[in-house]
């Protein structure tokens, strides 16, 4: 797990065998409901498309893409607080595993309208990378990819695909280990009403933030 200036605590990138499988699930799930879409849940390439249908300019559907994710992941943080402690249990993974979805979406929807291939190992593990924030810029450097650049793609397609998969899998344990450090958000939590607000505000503060690490790191051409 990172602390809060991005730099990697020790052990964190070493999931047991326990962990593993649930890791790798929790990556797949990204990749095939935020980039590609899922059911009623469109994926990324459509909406970034209909935005850009909309508004007419890549970087204004950009602008509304994060303002409509930010949107809706504040509508969950409210939705999944308003109950208080009895249904914790059950809202408070639902609502982190929607907003990452939504995270990741919102990411790749970014990088489609920037003009990468959201098909692309690559391009889809800078997807995963950015939902950690300056976390994943560290993450990346340590591979020699240097997150914010063109050359960072061309350094990460050099790559075995065994290890963008080990990137991945670091990616993913990060994100699990999240599930269960919610502790101040889920103090406030505790009191319905007031905790609908709590979620509301810290889901909206961290999309925006995840939209401004999208823009870092898939660069306009």
């Amino acid at each position: 797990m990172d602390d809060e200036d991005g730099r990697t605590q020790p052990g964190a990138d070493a999931p047991d065998g326990h962990q593993e499988s649930a890791v790798e699930k929790v990556v797949a799930a990204l990749l095939s409901s935020g980039v590609d879409g899922l059911g009623p849940f469109k994926g990324a390439r459509q909406v970034a498309e209909e935005h850009l249908a909309q508004h007419g300019d890549a970087e204004k559907a950009i602008e509304r893409v994060i303002a409509t994710h930010t949107r809706l992941v504040a509508a969950t943080g409210f939705a999944t607080g308003f109950g208080g402690p009895l249904t914790m249990p059950v809202t408070i993974p639902t609502d982190v595993a929607v907003f990452y979805a939504l995270s990741a979406r919102c990411v790749a929807a970014v990088a489609h309208l920037r003009g990468y291939d959201i098909d692309s190992d690559e391009v889809r593990s800078v997807v995963l990378l950015s939902l950690l924030g300056a976390g994943g810029v560290t993450l990346a450097a340590e591979f020699g990819a240097a997150l914010g650049t063109k050359a960072a793609l061309s350094v990460l397609r050099k790559l075995p695909g065994r290890t963008l998969m080990e990137i991945n899998k670091k990616v993913g344990f990060r994100l699990f280990t999240k599930f269960g450090t919610k502790g101040v958000i889920n103090l406030g939590r505790w009191v319905p009403l007031v905790g609908a607000g709590v979620g509301a505000g810290v889901n909206a503060a961290a999309m925006r933030a995840t939209g401004r690490y999208a823009e870092h790191n898939f660069p306009q051409g």
